[in-house]
């Protein structure tokens, strides 16, 4: 029987003006951004998250700390190949991928292919084994009042 763990990860940020929106590490154009200590790239964040979780290694707080100033703007795509790199030398790999974006604005069906196929090619995966959708919040709470944007991500990962 092959081993198997299960992650969740969740994260948001605020919208602000003069900020770069980054999700999935591919730059969307809106006229707010994400703010955060590092590129705030919510979706990377979540599925971080998710993979470390599986292992009950903590989350990315402790790996890359908001207080620590050499994250400062980092680039969340780089963060995710550390942590890859830490599941992968515990013998562990991602066996997929399931997450969900929450944001009123902008529209995100254009962008999720580009998401997938990012993400899919930082974590040498392919690209159906990275789910990523988008959904609405019906104008309910922060991120339906546009005051932020949302992620929820699974990891499943397998024991190399």
């Amino acid at each position: 029987m092959t081993a198997i763990r299960i992650g969740n990860g969740y994260d948001i940020h605020r919208l602000v003006p003069e900020r770069p929106l980054i999700l999935g590490g591919i730059k969307i154009d809106h006229s707010l951004g994400l703010l955060g200590h590092s590129d705030a790239d919510v979706l990377t964040h979540a599925i971080m998250d998710a993979m470390l979780g599986a292992l009950s290694l903590g989350d990315i707080g402790h790996y890359f700390p908001p207080t620590d100033p050499q994250w400062a703007g980092a680039d969340s795509l780089k963060l995710l190949e550390q942590v890859d790199q830490l599941i992968q030398a515990r013998g562990w790999q991602i066996g997929n991928i399931d997450s969900v974006i929450v944001a009123e604005r902008p529209k995100l069906k254009p962008h999720i292919a580009a998401m997938r196929d990012r993400l899919a090619t930082v974590l040498k995966l392919q690209p159906d084994q990275v789910g990523v959708k988008a959904t609405t919040n019906e104008k309910l709470d922060a991120t339906g009042r546009e005051e932020g944007i949302a992620a929820y991500a699974v990891v499943l990962l397998v024991q190399s």
